[in-house]
């Protein structure tokens, strides 16, 4: 039987950051990430927007906010330090009619409550900022929401991860706890400590230490249009006011690190957990899990679940996707989108018992293990805060 002294079950950038973060603090400890896929970032990590956000949508009292900020700095500082290029783009944040405004000040009290900068700027000067830009008589403008590309951060973690003496492992899942130890399909680990970042079967894993009682993993998937535009078609990031009820942003504009545009995403609920293209990645279990949990929810949910999931579905129509972009901005033209980009899958932790989905990061865990079960967006803007937050409270208990 292998033994190591902390063992990282999931090869995203919130399990390297972590790893890279207990390697830092316990410098004689061996670490060992085990990645089930032949590479890491394969799922929502190199799937993401790319989006370094600034840390406004957050309630005050939130793990987010108090992590997104800082975490916006880290990854800024990270990318310089690495030389991957970064687009310091903003991001303007456009109401569509009246009823709107008073979530945009809520939007202005979050940033000022979280220390983001954020201006409130006319429908004129939004306009200035970017000429396309759609807005009803006001806008708000987060210059500190930049863009980046995630697979090269992902790969550049990955890198410095082993030359710190990490050891990555690929080809190698997690198969189930036995008693002390864990089984994957490498052979059998014995870990001082266990850090769960498995993203879609973080639930799963916890479940198996006793953990994620009242929590299950449902999956959204998300699709991207891109743009056939020139790079600097767009100056700056456009977002919709978001519904402050549920954690997904509404169809937007983002501005990628290279210029281009993309529009999206959707937030289409998933019926089993890797269901990225037809039935890749069908699992019986899973779709009948998956469907029960929707079903309860279509009957019943704090969050209205049937309404969402009828106007996300109806964002599969390139047509829609493009209607829902023009509110935002002129001149979007249908020719100029027509290629969907490779779809990802939201972990979104849902709590059964209350039948809402969870706003905030979620972790439990005790002085052996640790389950990261809500480290969806910003989860990629602040992994390396998120990794240190982590890190101080198994610190606390392993110390």
């Amino acid at each position: 039987m292998e033994v190591t002294d902390f063992l990282i079950v999931g090869g995203g950038i919130i399990g390297l950051t972590v790893a890279r973060e207990i390697k830092r603090r316990f410098a004689d400890a061996k670490v060992l990430l085990l990645e089930k896929e032949r590479a890491v970032g394969l799922h929502a990590s190199g799937r993401n927007s790319g989006v370094i956000h600034a840390g406004f949508y957050y309630s005050a009292d939130s793990l987010k906010a108090k992590l997104t900020r800082t975490g916006n700095q880290a990854m800024l500082a990270y990318c310089e330090s690495k030389k991957i290029p970064v687009n310091r783009c903003g991001k303007l944040v456009v109401a569509q009619n009246e009823e709107e405004l008073p979530q945009l000040d809520e939007l202005l009290r979050r940033g000022k409550a979280n220390s983001v900068p954020l201006e409130e700027v006319s429908a004129e000067q939004a306009r200035q900022i970017e000429p396309r830009a759609r807005t009803f008589r006001r806008a708000i403008f987060s210059p500190t929401t930049c863009s980046a590309d995630p697979v090269r951060v992902i790969g550049a973690m990955q890198k410095d991860a082993r030359d710190e003496g990490i050891e990555v492992r690929m080809d190698a899942m997690y198969l189930r706890r036995r008693n002390d130890t864990v089984e994957t399909s490498q052979g059998v680990v014995g870990a001082g400590h266990i850090i769960n970042a498995a993203g879609l079967y973080a639930d799963k894993v916890a479940r198996d230490f006793g953990f994620s009682e009242h929590y299950r993993i449902l999956p959204f998937k998300g699709l991207y249009l891109y743009s056939s535009e020139a790079p600097g078609a767009l100056r700056t990031n456009i977002y919709p006011v978001p519904d402050l009820r549920n954690p997904f942003l509404g169809v937007h504009f983002t501005v990628r690190d290279d210029g281009r545009v993309k529009i999206g995403p959707t937030a289409i609920p998933a019926l089993w957990r890797e269901q990225y293209r037809s039935f890749d990645n069908f699992k019986f279990g899973e779709f009948a899990e998956v469907l029960f949990r929707e079903a309860g929810l279509v009957l019943s949910s704090s969050f209205d679940f049937k309404k969402l999931a009828l106007s996300e579905v109806q964002k599969y129509s390139r047509r829609r996707m493009i209607a829902l972009a023009s509110r935002l901005a002129a001149g979007v033209r249908a020719e100029h989108y027509t290629r969907w980009g490779q779809p990802g899958i939201r972990a979104q932790l849902l709590d059964i018992k209350k039948r809402k989905l969870e706003m905030d990061f979620v972790i439990e865990g005790d002085e052996k293990s640790t389950h990261l079960l809500n480290a969806v967006s910003p989860g990629w803007t602040c992994s390396i805060a998120f990794a240190r937050h982590v890190v101080d409270q198994i610190a606390a208990t392993v110390v």
